[in-house]
């Protein structure tokens, strides 16, 4: 038998320590557990037999000696919330599993991340506080999905829970990314092979249609004056142009200008339902995946507010807070505010009523991001034939313009 010390958060979150006579670490880890603590580290007593004690220091996603701050992104976010819960779920502690992190980090970024976060571990912090403790750090959901985590005891199925959710948003940004591609390369096609038209070679061709000297068709007299004024005020066009993208830029930056620019992405033909699924997808499955895991119904809500990526809805989250905090039911006051989904109000009056709401939020979710992957690639598949047809009804319409005053000549001298 050998003498342990380890430290371990308690159900309050707070950080414990002590020792413990054990034949090895993992007798060690199954002890805690028994107690219903969550171990942070384990180490036999002679690791700290000179009195030394482990580091104390805080949690920074900025790198010495680089101007700036940094913070990981989405996608390693995603990887490592993965990597994490499944070490802890193979019975790794916590510090243990930041040590193979850092051993396995990609580059020097993400090792010194790590670092971090596993120094403040050792210094007694909970994980939830060395992820909050830095301004570059992660999101309130992460947060407070690892603090449920940790309160409950069940922080390798929170992780778990929660890289489903971080790699379903991180799928669903790249489908919409690669769906818009292809039609943004077509319209950049068309949009520089129209200005070389007009700047380039409509130019060239006006001394010819003047030394013909009859009279020029409608069409040809109306790409000239096109084409001569473009030649002339295009700087101004471009200025004008930038202006008016900068005024719009620093108008949707302002409250007023957000909400108003929020609302028509709600309200637009054919992308405004998409946009509406898209802003309830994220608010099922945010809220879904906090009450599954342990976080508070206000709290969560609260969460969902940031969430959603739309101020409309939002606002609409915030009322639903304030009435579920007098006493109304979730489905309720989504139904009254008038901002969901029918199907997603349903969904949560049944949730509700059977108390399997997470569950059911978390289905809801993956049902309507099923609509917008079937919606993206319907309205992508409409849209590429549009683009090509509109570039080549462009581009004919210049082409005949040069052709008729030449077709003009040819009859004349016949």
């Amino acid at each position: 038998m050998s003498e342990f010390r380890y430290r371990a958060l308690d159900q309050s979150g707070k950080s414990v320590a002590g020792t413990i006579q054990a034949a090895d670490p993992a007798e060690v880890v199954a002890r805690i557990r028994e107690t219903g603590c969550f171990p942070v580290e384990v180490a036999a007593e002679a690791a700290y037999g000179n009195g030394s004690q482990p580091p104390a220091g805080g949690l920074s996603l900025t790198l010495p000696g680089k101007a700036g701050r940094k913070r990981m992104s989405r996608l390693e976010v995603a990887i490592f919330t993965r990597q994490l819960a499944d070490m802890l779920g193979a019975g790794l502690v916590v510090d243990r599993a930041f040590t193979v992190l850092i051993e396995q980090a990609p580059h020097a970024r993400a090792r010194e991340i790590f670092e971090s976060i596993q120094t403040d571990l050792r210094s007694g912090k909970p994980l939830s506080e060395s992820l909050a403790s830095s301004d570059q750090g992660f999101p309130p959901l992460y947060v407070n999905m690892v603090r449920a985590g940790e309160i409950s005891g069940q922080l390798d199925g929170v992780l778990a829970r929660l890289s489903d959710f971080l790699e379903k948003e991180q799928v669903r940004r790249s489908q919409v990314i690669s769906a818009l591609t292809y039609p943004a390369i077509l319209i950049s096609v068309a949009v520089l092979a129209v200005t070389f038209l007009l700047t380039f070679v409509i130019p060239r061709l006006q001394g010819v249609f003047q030394e013909m000297g009859a009279a020029l068709p409608l069409p040809t007299v109306i790409l000239l004056s096109v084409t001569g004024f473009v030649a002339r005020h295009g700087w101004a066009l471009l200025l004008g142009g930038a202006v008016i993208g900068l005024a719009l830029h620093r108008y949707i930056r302002t409250p007023a200008g957000r909400t108003a620019y929020d609302r028509l992405r709600l309200r637009l033909p054919a992308l405004g339902p998409v946009a509406r699924k898209v802003v309830s997808s994220r608010f099922a499955r945010t809220l879904g995946t906090l009450l599954t895991g342990g976080v508070p119904i206000l709290e969560a809500l609260s969460i969902c507010q940031d969430a959603v990526g739309n101020v409309v809805m939002a606002e609409a989250v915030a009322s639903v807070r304030r009435q579920v905090q007098q006493g109304e039911s979730i489905a309720g006051a989504m139904q009254e505010s008038g901002a969901f989904l029918p199907v997603l109000t349903h969904m949560t009056a049944v949730g509700e009523e059977t108390g399997s709401l997470p569950a059911l939020l978390i289905r809801s979710a993956d049902s309507l991001d099923f609509e917008i992957d079937s919606t993206i690639r319907r309205l992508t598949t409409l849209l590429e034939p549009v683009i090509v047809l509109a570039m080549g009804a462009f581009v004919g319409s210049i082409v005949l313009s040069i052709l008729l005053p030449i077709f003009q000549a040819n009859v004349m001298v016949k």
